[in-house]
C-alpha cells in the first residue's frame, strides 16, 4: 500500500468515525506531511520501519529547529496513525516502545480581572455600532471560557432557558473538541451584552445574508454570513491593541482568565473541568498551579516568619 493512501484512510477515519473537527484532521495532515518529507530523503519504506529509524525521523525533526512540544506532536500524530495502520492493514507497528520528550510544565498565562475588565470596556467605547457585537464575543468568551472556535460555531438554538431553585437561568450549548458538547451557564454581564447585540444589530446583519443557512448563526459578519475564527481573533487583538495588552493577549487568554478566577474564587476543580470541556481533570489541575504560587507569593509577603 502507498503512504499517500494509507494517510488518507485514516484522515477520512479521524474525521468519520472519530468525529474530529477539521481544523484536527488538517494538524493531523501537516504532522504527516512531514513524515512523507522525511521518508522521501531515505529509501525506508513506511510499512517496514524499525524503532531506530524513527528515532532518525525525531533527530530530522530537531533539525529543522522545532520546539520539544512540536516534535512531540509530531511523534504523537505518528503514534496515531500507525496504531491505525497496525489494525487495518497488519502492519508493525515501530512506535510502540517510543517515548515522547519530557516538555517543561509552563503555566498558562491569565490576566488580572482589571485588565480582562479593560478589554471589555475597550469594546464598548467604539462608536461603530458593530462593536456591540464585538462587545458580546469579548464578554461571552470571558463569561463562559469557551474557546474562539466554540463561541463562533454557535448556533441561535444552543440557548435554553431554565429556572433552577425560582432563580432563571440561561444556559447554552457549547461544540468542543472532537464534537464533545457541554452545557455552560451565561452570566448576567455576557447576557445583557449579548440580548443587546440581538437586537440592536443582529436584525440588520441577517438582512444583507443571502444564504438560509447563515441565519441560524449567532454570530454574523458584515456580509451577514457567520464570523470566522480568523474575524473573532482579530476583534481580540483589536481590543488588545486599543488597551496597551497586545503582548499579553492570545486566542486561549479569556479561557485560561475564566479557569483561572473560577479557581482563585473558591470553585471546585471538577466543577471547572465541566465548564471547560476537559476529558480529564489532570488537564485542569494546571490552573491549580497558578492558584498555588499566589498563595506562596501571600504568604511570603504577609508571614512575619515566611522568610
Amino acid at each position: 500500500m502507498k503512504f499517500e493512501s494509507a494517510v488518507q484512510t485514516f484522515l477520512d477515519h479521524l474525521t468519520i468515525e472519530r468525529g474530529l473537527s477539521s481544523n484536527s484532521t488538517a494538524a493531523y495532515k501537516r504532522d504527516l506531511k512531514k513524515f512523507e518529507t522525511f521518508l522521501s530523503k531515505t529509501d525506508y519504506s513506511f510499512d517496514n520501519l524499525s524503532e531506530e529509524q524513527i528515532m532518525e525521523f525525531e533527530v530530522w525533526l530537531k533539525a529543522q529547529t522545532l520546539s520539544v512540544s512540536s516534535i512531540n506532536r509530531n511523534i504523537s500524530a505518528l503514534k496515531s496513525f500507525y496504531k491505525y495502520c497496525s489494525q487495518e492493514f497488519e502492519i508493525i507497528n515501530p512506535l510502540s516502545h517510543v517515548l515522547s520528550s519530557q516538555v517543561p510544565r509552563r503555566l498558562p498565562k491569565a490576566l488580572t480581572v482589571k485588565e480582562i475588565a479593560s478589554l471589555i470596556e475597550a469594546t464598548k467605547r467604539q462608536s461603530n455600532p458593530i462593536s456591540l457585537r464585538d462587545h458580546a464575543i469579548i464578554e461571552m468568551l470571558y463569561g463562559t471560557g469557551a474557546r474562539v472556535s466554540e463561541i463562533v460555531g454557535i448556533d441561535l438554538n444552543d440557548f435554553s432557558e431554565n429556572t433552577v431553585d425560582g432563580t432563571f437561568v440561561t444556559t447554552i450549548k457549547l461544540r468542543g473538541k472532537g464534537s464533545k458538547e457541554r452545557i455552560v451557564p451565561l452570566g448576567s454581564f455576557a447576557k445583557s451584552a449579548l440580548d443587546e447585540y440581538l437586537v440592536r444589530i443582529r436584525p440588520g446583519l441577517v438582512a444583507k445574508s443571502k444564504s438560509p443557512r447563515a441565519q441560524t448563526a449567532l454570530f454574523l459578519n458584515q456580509r451577514g454570513t457567520r464570523l470566522s475564527r480568523q474575524s473573532a481573533w482579530q476583534i481580540i487583538s483589536d481590543a488588545a491593541d486599543l488597551t496597551g495588552l497586545s503582548g499579553k493577549v492570545s486566542p486561549h487568554v479569556f479561557r485560561h482568565s475564566y479557569a483561572t478566577h473560577l479557581l482563585d474564587g473558591g470553585a471546585d476543580i471538577r466543577v471547572v473541568q465541566e465548564l471547560l470541556g476537559h476529558s480529564s481533570v489532570t488537564t485542569t489541575q494546571i490552573y491549580t498551579l497558578i492558584t498555588i504560587d499566589k498563595v506562596r507569593e501571600a504568604y511570603a509577603t504577609a508571614h512575619p516568619r515566611a522568610n
